[in-house]
C-alpha cells in the first residue's frame, strides 16, 4: 500500500505533484491547518504531514496520529512542531534550513539601503502629493562599514554582497576563524570592537540565551553615533524599548525590522517612529524560496518514506534503519561528547579531531561526525541538525579530521573528540557500556567513569582536601540532589576535577558560592541530550 501524506498548508502545485510522480498516496487539503478539530480527526491517517507554519503539531494531534512516521516542514522554523514528543512517539521532523537563505540576506540589503535613504517615508510623502526633496537627505553604503553579527549561511551571504556594494564588513561570530574570514573578505572582530566601529549594524544569530539582547541598553549605549540597525534574523535580539529612546534621541540614526519580540507584532516601542522600517517577517517571502523549501520538503520526505533515507531531521541522525539498532547510543554520545567541549569552549574553535577505537570504527562515521559536530554547534545554534552542523563548521573555517584505530585499552570501543582553538586544545572520550548508556570515560587525560545525565556540574581544581565535602554540603544547602558523583586526578596533588550528575540544574547562588571559595580554577553547569 502506498504511504500517505496530508498537505495541510499550502505548497505549490509542483511539491504536490513531486508526491504523486514519487507514488506516495497525497491529500492537499490546505485550509485543514487552521482547522485543529478537523486536522485531529483525520490525522492518524496518514504516514506523513507536509506543513509550513499554520499548522500547529501539537501534543495531542501527534497523539491522535497513529501511523504518523515523519512531518515535514517547508522552511527553518519549527516552532509549530512539539518535537520532544514527537520523538519520543518515533515521528521524524525534518526542515529544509537552507532554503531561504539568500532570501532572507536580500531582505537585509534591501532594509538597510531602505533606512539608509528613508524610502517608505518619502514613498508616503510623495503619494500624499508632497514634494519633500530636502527632507529626506540619506547617506551613502559606499565606504561606510557594515558589523555582521553571526556570519554563518545568511550572513556570509549578507557580507559578499555588502562587500560588493564597497562597503568594510566586520563580523563578529564565535565560530568563525581568522582563515575564514580572510576568505571571505571581512575583518574578524569582538562584540565589543564592533559594536563602536560600525555605520550600519546586521544580525544573522538564532534567538538563545547567549544571543537574547545582544544589543541590550548597555550596549546600544557604547554605538558610534549615527548607527543604523538592521534586525532579520529573529525578535529578540535587541531591547526594543531602549533602542526606541536611542533612536528618538538622534544617538541611533535608523532602525530596520523584519522581525519582533513578540509576534505577531501589532504594537512595538519601533512603530510610528520616521526614522524605523519595519516589515511583518517577510524574510523568506518569495517566491523562489516559498518553492524551493517545498520542493525540498516534498523529496526529503518522499525519500524517507520510500526508502527510508533521513534528510534535514531535527531529531534523528541521517542513518538506515539498518545501522540505526546498532549505532543509536553511539550517537548519543557522539552528540554528548560535542556538547561537553562545546559548553567549555569560549573561543572560536579551528579544528575538531575524532578518534574511533575498537568496534565504533567500522560504523557510519559520517553520521557519529554529524552528530559531534551537531553537539558542539547547538550550544550556540539550536538550530542545527546533523545534516547543517558540518555545513556550519566548514562556513566559519573549521577543519574536521577523523582517525581510525584498531581496539587498545579496555574497552571493546570509545570516541574521544579533541578540538582546538587559538589558545588551547580540550579532549574528552567516552565508550558506551553494555547497558547501551554513554560514559565519559576521559577529560583533560584524566581517567574517569562518569554517567552522563542531562543536568551536571564539572570543577576543576588542584587535588586537595575538602573538595567532596564542600560540593556535597554546598548542593545540599540549595536543596540540589546529586545522582552520581565523580572524580579523577592526574597524581596525588596535581589536577583534579569533578563531575557531578544532578536531578536539577543548579540555581547561581550555588555557582556563585562555589566560585567564592577559591578551591576551584573552573565551575561550569552543563546540559546534555541525554537519552
Amino acid at each position: 500500500m502506498a504511504p500517505k501524506v496530508l498537505v495541510s498548508d499550502k505548497l505549490s502545485e509542483t511539491a504536490v505533484q513531486i508526491f504523486r510522480d514519487r507514488g506516495i498516496d497525497v491529500t492537499f487539503d490546505p485550509a485543514i491547518g487552521k482547522d485543529k478539530d478537523k486536522l485531529l480527526s483525520v490525522i492518524g491517517e496518514y504516514d506523513g504531514l507536509a506543513i509550513r507554519s499554520a499548522t500547529k503539531v501539537t501534543e495531542k494531534i501527534i497523539a491522535a496520529a497513529g501511523n504518523l512516521k515523519v512531518v515535514g516542514r517547508a522552511g527553518i522554523g519549527v516552532d509549530n512542531v512539539d518535537i520532544p514528543v514527537a520523538s519520543k512517539k518515533g515521528i521524524i521532523v525534518m526542515n529544509t534550513p537552507f532554503g531561504n537563505s539568500i532570501t532572507t540576506a536580500e531582505h537585509a540589503i534591501s532594509m538597510m539601503m531602505a533606512v539608509a535613504r528613508q524610502i517608505p517615508e518619502a514613498n508616503a510623502s510623495t503619494h500624499a502629493g508632497k514634494w519633500e526633496k530636502s527632507r529626506f537627505m540619506g547617506v551613502e553604503l559606499t565606504n561606510k562599514t557594515l558589523g555582521v553579527i553571526g556570519a554563518g549561511n545568511i550572513g556570509s551571504i549578507v557580507c559578499d554582497r555588502a562587500l560588493g556594494l564597497k562597503m568594510k564588513v566586520i563580523a563578529y561570530d564565535p565560530f568563525l576563524s581568522e582563515e575564514r574570514a580572510m576568505k571571505m573578505g571581512v575583518e574578524k572582530v569582538e562584540l565589543e570592537e564592533l559594536l563602536p566601529r560600525a555605520d550600519f549594524i546586521t544580525m544573522h544569530v538564532p534567538l538563545t540565551d547567549k544571543t537574547r539582547n545582544i544589543l541590550s541598553a548597555e550596549n546600544i549605549a557604547t554605538l558610534k553615533p549615527g548607527v543604523r540597525i538592521v534586525n532579520c534574523a529573529r525578535g529578540g535580539l535587541v531591547d526594543e524599548e531602549a533602542l526606541a529612546l536611542a533612536l528618538k534621541d538622534g544617538r541611533v540614526a535608523g532602525a530596520a525590522f523584519d522581525v519582533f519580540a513578540v509576534e505577531p507584532a501589532t504594537d512595538s516601542p519601533l512603530f510610528n517612529l520616521p526614522n524605523v522600517v519595519v516589515t511583518p517577517h517577510l524574510g523568506a517571502a518569495t517566491t523562489e524560496a516559498q518553492e524551493n523549501v517545498a520542493l525540498q520538503v516534498a523529496e526529503q520526505m518522499s525519500d524517507y518514506l520510500l526508502t527510508g533515507a533521513v534528510s534535514n531531521a531535527l531529531n534523528m541522525p541521517s542513518v538506515t534503519a539498518e545501522e540505526a539498532a546498532v549505532m543509536g547510543p553511539w550517537l548519543k554520545l557522539a552528540e554528548n561528547l560535542g556538547e561537553f567541549v562545546g559548553q567549555l569552549t569560549d573561543e572560536a574553535i579551528m579544528a575538531v579531531s575524532i578518534t574511533y577505537n575498537g568496534l565504533v570504527k567500522d560504523m557510519n562515521l559520517d553520521a557519529l561526525n554529524c552528530a559531534a559536530v551537531a553537539g558542539i554547534m547547538k550550544v550556540t545554534n539550536p538550530d542545527v541538525n546533523m545534516v547543517s552542523a558540518p555545513i556550519i563548521a566548514r562556513e566559519r573555517g573549521v577543519e574536521i579530521s577523523t582517525t581510525t584505530q584498531d581496539k587498545t585499552g579496555v574497552f571493546d570501543g570509545y570516541i574521544r573528540l579533541q578540538v582546538k582553538t587559538a589558545e588551547r586544545e580540550r579532549s574528552i572520550a567516552g565508550t558506551v557500556f553494555s547497558d547501551g548508556k554513554p560514559r565519559f570515560i576521559q577529560i583533560k587525560g584524566i581517567n574517569i567513569d562518569a554517567e552522563v545525565g542531562a543536568h551536571m556540574l564539572y570543577t576543576t581544581n588542584d587535588d586537595i582536601p575538602g573538595i567532596i565535602g564542600t560540593l556535597g554540603q554546598t548542593m545540599g544547602e540549595y536543596g540540589v540532589n546529586i545522582a552520581n558523583f565523580t572524580l579523577g586526578r592526574s597524581g596525588a596533588g596535581q589536577d583534579a576535577i569533578a563531575l557531578l550528575y544532578l536531578d536539577d540544574q543548579p540555581p547561581a547562588p550555588v555557582l556563585e558560592k562555589l566560585r567564592a571559595t577559591g578551591m576551584f580554577q573552573q565551575v561550569r553547569p552543563l546540559q546534555f541530550s541525554a537519552a
